[in-house]
Order: C-alpha cells, then sequence, then structure tokens
C-alpha cells in the first residue's frame, strides 16, 4: 500500500473522505496526522436560528434549555419581556423570558397553553416548527462535515453521537447536548460523560428526572454503565440499585440548567462495585473509569468505528492500557490508532459500510459538491435508516452490514444519478410511531430530487492532469475507491464515458463509477 492510498483510507477514518487538493497537497500520513488534529483541535458550536421555531401563539421562540450554550445571535427577533411604549424607539434585542425546557412556559407575558389544550391546527404549527428545527440542527451538521476543516472533531462527534443516543423532542435540549459532546469530543472522557450525564436531553430521556429517595428509578444508572462505560456482564443488579441511590436529586430546571436536589437526594451509605460510602453521582462516574474494563470497552468500541467492525484483542489491550494511564485522553487514543502500521493494513482498508451520513457527506466533500437544498438529503438519510439526533433507541444505529438490505442498496446505488439529474427517484418514507407528526399522508411522506447539486470539474480535471482519456475511469477509481475495481465493472465505465466530450464524459464516468457497489465501502 503506497503513501497515496494510505493517506486516502486516513481521510476516509479520520474524517468523511479525501478531496483532490487533499491528495494533490502530497503529504505523508504522519503529517496529514499531524494536521487533522491540529484542525480540530478547537470547538466551534452549533449555533444560529436553527434553533427557533413558532409556536402555536406566534412567538419565535429560542428554546432556553440550549442559551447557556448558544446565546441568541444580534438580530435574531425574540418576543421581549415588556412591549415597547407606543413612538418609542424599539428596544434592543434580548432573549425572551425563560420557559421551561419540557413543558410550556411563558411568551411576552401571556400564559402559554399545554399542548393538551391547542388546537389540531396549533399542534400542527407546534409540530411543524419542531420538525423544522431539527431539520436546520441536521442540515447545519452535515455542512460541517462535508466542510468543515475539523474533519475529525466532526468524525468523532458523530460517534458520540451514536454511542450517547439519545431522542428528545425538544430541539433546543438535543442542540445543547450535540454541542456538549462537540466541546468534549476529543478532550478527557471522564469530563464528557460528567457533562453528557448532566444534560437535561439525557436526564429527562433516561428519566432521571424522576429518580428520587425511597422511589429510584434505575434507568439511568444502568444505561450509564450498560452503554456507555463498561458493558454488560461487568457491573451487577444490586450495583444499579446502588448507583441509581447516588443518582436521586439529579435534575434540570427550566431554564435548561443541571440542578442537583439535595431533598430529593439519598445520602444513605452506598455499597458500589465493592466500595462503600455515602456515594454521590460523581462518586459513581469516578468509581467506574476506575475499573480497567473501562478502557477497554470504550477502546473497543471506538476501534469498531475506526478500524474495523471486527475487534482485534492484540490492537485493543496496549491502546486500551495507554488510554486509561492518558486519564482516557481520546485525541492521545486516536493518534496512536491512526500512527499504527496495522491501522493500514489490507484487512482494515475498504472494509468499512458506510453509513448513511458518511455516504453522503463523502460524496459532497470528496467532489466539492455544492447543495442548493439540503433538505432532500435529509429524507434519503432517514430512507437509508440515519436520521440525525432521532437515533433508533438508547443503543443507537447497530451500524455494519445493518445500512445494507435489498432496498437501501438501491437507493445507495442510486443516489448518484439522483444528484447529478440523470435519473428520477421518489422514496416514500416509512411511518415512525416516534416522529414528532406521524399521521402524515403517503404523498407527504414522499421525498423526490431537488437538492440542486453542483459538480464544479475543475478539482477532479486537476486532478487527472494529462491521464489519457481511456486511462480516466481507472485513476479515477484510484481516488474514489479503498479497493481496486473490478476489471468488468471498469469496462462497464469506460464504455459509459466513450464517445462524450470531455466534460460529459468525466461526468458520466464519476456517477458510473458512483454507483458501484465499491464506493459503499471505506
Amino acid at each position: 500500500m503506497n503513501s497515496s492510498q494510505q493517506l486516502q483510507h486516513l481521510y476516509w477514518r479520520a474524517g468523511f473522505g479525501p478531496r483532490p487538493q487533499d491528495v494533490a497537497a502530497g503529504l505523508s500520513p504522519r503529517k496529514a496526522l499531524r494536521q487533522l488534529l491540529h484542525d480540530s483541535a478547537a470547538s466551534e458550536p452549533l449555533v444560529g436560528a436553527s434553533l427557533n421555531y413558532t409556536d402555536p401563539q406566534g412567538a419565535v421562540m429560542a428554546d432556553p434549555a440550549t442559551m447557556k450554550n448558544n446565546p441568541v445571535p444580534t438580530g435574531m427577533v425574540t418576543t421581549p419581556d415588556q412591549p415597547a411604549a407606543p413612538g418609542a424607539p424599539a428596544a434592543p434585542v434580548a432573549p425572551m423570558r425563560p420557559r421551561a425546557a419540557f413543558r410550556p412556559g411563558v411568551a411576552a407575558g401571556v400564559p402559554r397553553l399545554r399542548r393538551a389544550d391547542l388546537t389540531p391546527e396549533q399542534r400542527k404549527m407546534q409540530n411543524q416548527g419542531i420538525r423544522d428545527a431539527f431539520n436546520n440542527m441536521s442540515t447545519a451538521w452535515m455542512d460541517r462535515m462535508a466542510n468543515s476543516p475539523a474533519q475529525l472533531r466532526e468524525k468523532m462527534t458523530l460517534f458520540w453521537h451514536g454511542h450517547f443516543a439519545c431522542r428528545v423532542r425538544q430541539p433546543g435540549p438535543a442542540l445543547s447536548l450535540h454541542n456538549a459532546t462537540r466541546q468534549h469530543a476529543l478532550g478527557k472522557f471522564p469530563d464528557l460523560l460528567l457533562a453528557v450525564s448532566q444534560e437535561p436531553a439525557m436526564l429527562q430521556f433516561l428519566n432521571n428526572q424522576q429518580n428520587r429517595k425511597e422511589h429510584p428509578n434505575e434507568n439511568f444508572a444502568r444505561e450509564v454503565m450498560e452503554l456507555f462505560t463498561l458493558g454488560r456482564g461487568n457491573y451487577t443488579e444490586n450495583d444499579v440499585k446502588e448507583a441509581a441511590r447516588a443518582f436521586t436529586g439529579w435534575g434540570y430546571d427550566g431554564q435548561g440548567n443541571f440542578r442537583f436536589r439535595a431533598r430529593d437526594h439519598d445520602a444513605g451509605s452506598k455499597i458500589f462495585l465493592g466500595r462503600t460510602g455515602n456515594f454521590t453521582g460523581e462518586d459513581v462516574l469516578k468509581i467506574i473509569l476506575e475499573q480497567p474494563v473501562a478502557a477497554t470497552f470504550l477502546t473497543t468500541k471506538i476501534y469498531r468505528f475506526f478500524v474495523n467492525d471486527v475487534p482485534n484483542p492484540a490492537h485493543i489491550e496496549p491502546l486500551a492500557a495507554a488510554f486509561r494511564q492518558s486519564g482516557y485522553d481520546m485525541a492521545d487514543l486516536l493518534e496512536r490508532m491512526f500512527s499504527a502500521d496495522w491501522f493500514y493494513e489490507p484487512a482494515n482498508v475498504g472494509t468499512h459500510i458506510k453509513s448513511p451520513v458518511e455516504l453522503l457527506a463523502g460524496l459532497r466533500r470528496t467532489l466539492n459538491l455544492k447543495i442548493d437544498n439540503a433538505q432532500p438529503l435529509l429524507g434519503y438519510q432517514r430512507a437509508l435508516g440515519q436520521n440525525l439526533f432521532q437515533p433508533p433507541n438508547v443503543a443507537g444505529w447497530p451500524g455494519g452490514r445493518n445500512w445494507i438490505d435489498s432496498s437501501s442498496l438501491l437507493l445507495r446505488l442510486q443516489l448518484p444519478a439522483i444528484l447529478f439529474k440523470n435519473a428520477e427517484f421518489a422514496v416514500a418514507l416509512k411511518q415512525d410511531e416516534n416522529d414528532i407528526d406521524p399521521n402524515q399522508t403517503k404523498a407527504q411522506r414522499t421525498v423526490r430530487p431537488g437538492a440542486g447539486a453542483h459538480l464544479p470539474l475543475a478539482p477532479l480535471q486537476q486532478l487527472l492532469g494529462a491521464t489519457p482519456a481511456p486511462q480516466q475511469p481507472e485513476k479515477l477509481s484510484d481516488f474514489l475507491f479503498q479497493a481496486s475495481i473490478r476489471p468488468e465493472n471498469l469496462q462497464l465505465v469506460q464504455q459509459a464515458a466513450a464517445q462524450k466530450e470531455p466534460a460529459e464524459a468525466l461526468r458520466a464516468t464519476l456517477v458510473s463509477l458512483l454507483s458501484l457497489p465499491e464506493y459503499q465501502l471505506a
């Protein structure tokens, strides 16, 4: 495997694929990794008007559950606490009066109706506004994945998005949780775990708001150990019960801030993972991460996401030991992983089935695509089984071969032709009982082409250089694929481009290559 192939492998696994200009830069894999780490060092929160939506009473809502991470941008329209006097100058833009993160509150001094008291039309307006907010959040994040230089942070944020899977109705808390994982994505895992565990979205999703002394709710404590840190079989049912007691009193207020309610906390002695004491929730998280199995569990899951679905204990054990020794430093773990000789072995190259998000973000990034309307792409993501901010359950997306079935493969292979307007492909999304509005008609659930994808050919032409036309399909396949193209497929691609003028031949070559099964692998 030559240096160029290693570079492309690194860009696909540590990000969303190489651009022609990345390949032309001629960096060694080691220098490219240093660049990826440097470009991803700072965290930029996902903010903006995507948070806002219209409530049934006509106010533009800026959900306070995210105000601590997402201040209202200058110029954003909000409802002030008090209306201006007639003839007075307009008051400065300010956040609206706080409301409960998951319950109606107050807008413009008028009590807001409970959802049960809304008319059908008001509920429809509310559902549409919330759906638009989630769509805007998803398109903003997809744009980051496709275009941001912080590729490693975006990819690691996507990993944590599935690891800390959480599904709530309100967009504000969902975005606040996203920004918490984004902020700590490449830092120390104990900081990330504590931040996520104290986010209103996670506390609500896993029922810890109802966890009180004498009436403990075990859901949050169980998932923290089973899915987030230790894995099944590495704790007992009594550990779950005792951890739940430690997490009593953990909740959130109406402004989206974590709150510890001492009156609801069980301050009695607890026996947890062999230790005895008057443990708090913070104590429990620290004790969990003192277990060697925690480092092995996390390293194995990260290895499966970035390297291979089949864990290799010979690779994982030294990584896990170093991970624990570093204080669970994620950037250090990834640097060791991507620097290892075995990372570039044939068994780990071109063997990863791209998730729907990786497929679409990769198409946009590697081809420098410009999209007029990204909304239809969200429909295709959902049809392929990955709807950002809406994981199927607390375990997240299973990944691997689960991404592919007969219907999803057909859509995957058609996507390039759909984007480049060579084919029409309308897909009706399945009903989902967890949808914000689950009773849409088939026509309302049907996604049709309309993204308006613009493919600049110049970067690809520069990549091809003086390559003769008959050899261009193979040259492009070396750039697009992580495995060698099969001879029979190469012949089909060459035939598709035959007897066409250069620009059209290049476009036909691209669509043909991207429509092959080989492009589904990274």
